[in-house]
């Protein structure tokens, strides 16, 4: 049988092909695309049981039934997150739908850390200076982090691993989540309302899933109560901030800093090359005129030791399809399981 995998970066496919050689043994190959899964791609997937997709694909009610009519059986997420998924439409179409549950919470923790530290010391504004042989300090000074308050949203694997790192900054630490996590407890966090975080943190950074009660969780009005210096970080989902509220924010000359790894019109933009093409984005265009904000493309969990967990993770899922098996990567089980 044949696999296809949409979506496959360069530096990914050399992983994933191993992964998927040592799985599987020349019992099923393995095509790779550079493409991502949409309305105008499903058709090209037509007579493949398994489709091996990524967050970027767009994954709705229609995109699901060209598939199954196609022959998909099942899709093989190679990510944490599954907003793009109908999975309501899944398991009307009898497709069976796995993701990767979890993999290194380092890679995305410490990226962000990256973020932080590079908008609070201008290093992006900096570098640039340099390469033109501009050694001046002016509109470079930034601040320690020592003795600040870092407010950490959502204080799962990547939240924690955040919050590690904050403490061995010397940082006071603040939580939000629906539940309290002993880990991060023990590192002395206090968890507080969402509110009061936001009114009290130096840097505020958001590691919690894209839910329904979570788009747009930073809207105008929580980032009216954020300081006027604070920084925000988000590795997470682009639809947790509302980027015309951020927008209104910078223009009034406030935050320190922004560092957004994702944006919540990222698909169709993010992994692929608009550098000879006009940005018809206006928001995102805006964005990038602010020189305290830096913005990459959702390369936060891009590290070989993250991606390779993913792939293997991945591998698995799909050996479970084949043997009716489901587990904790399960979001909708065969209907024959």
């Amino acid at each position: 049988m044949e696999i296809v995998a949409y979506g496959v970066l360069k530096d990914e496919e050399p992983l994933l092909r191993a992964a998927f050689d040592r799985a599987f043994r020349g019992r099923h190959e393995l095509r790779c695309l550079g493409l991502f899964l949409n309305r105008d791609t499903a058709p090209t997937a037509v007579g493949h049981e398994v489709v091996l997709c990524g967050a970027n694909d767009t994954l709705d009610a229609d995109v699901l039934r060209t598939l199954a009519g196609g022959g998909t059986r099942m899709l093989a997420q190679r990510a944490t997150g599954f907003n793009n998924i109908d999975l309501t439409a899944a398991e009307a179409l009898g497709l069976t739908v796995a993701r990767v549950a979890s993999y290194s919470p380092h890679s995305v923790a410490e990226f962000a850390w990256a973020l932080a530290l590079a908008v609070d010391r201008r290093i992006a504004r900096a570098a640039g200076r340099t390469r033109e042989f501009d050694f001046r300090l002016d509109g470079l000074m930034g601040r320690d982090l020592y003795g600040r308050t870092a407010g950490v949203v959502g204080t799962g694997r990547i939240g924690t691993a955040f919050a590690r790192i904050a403490h061995g900054f010397g940082m006071r630490l603040l939580g939000w989540d629906i539940t309290e996590n002993p880990d991060c407890l023990a590192l002395g966090m206090e968890y507080v309302e969402h509110e009061w975080l936001l009114a009290e943190a130096d840097l505020v950074s958001l590691h919690v899933p894209l839910l329904s009660n979570t788009h747009h969780l930073v809207d105008a009005e929580a980032l009216a109560l954020m300081k006027d210096d604070a920084i925000l970080i988000n590795t997470s989902r682009g639809g947790l901030v509302d980027t015309d509220a951020l927008l209104q924010t910078l223009r009034a000359g406030r935050l320190g800093g922004v560092g957004l790894d994702v944006y919540e019109e990222e698909a169709g933009l993010f992994f692929l090359d608009k550098s000879l093409e006009v940005m018809t984005d206006e928001r995102l265009a805006r964005l990038m005129t602010f020189n305290n904000v830096l913005v990459t493309s959702h390369q936060g969990y891009f590290t070989r030791d993250a991606v390779e967990q993913i792939v293997e993770t991945t591998a698995r899922n799909v050996e479970d399809y084949f043997a009716g098996r489901t587990g904790d990567n399960t979001l909708v089980p065969s209907p024959q399981a």
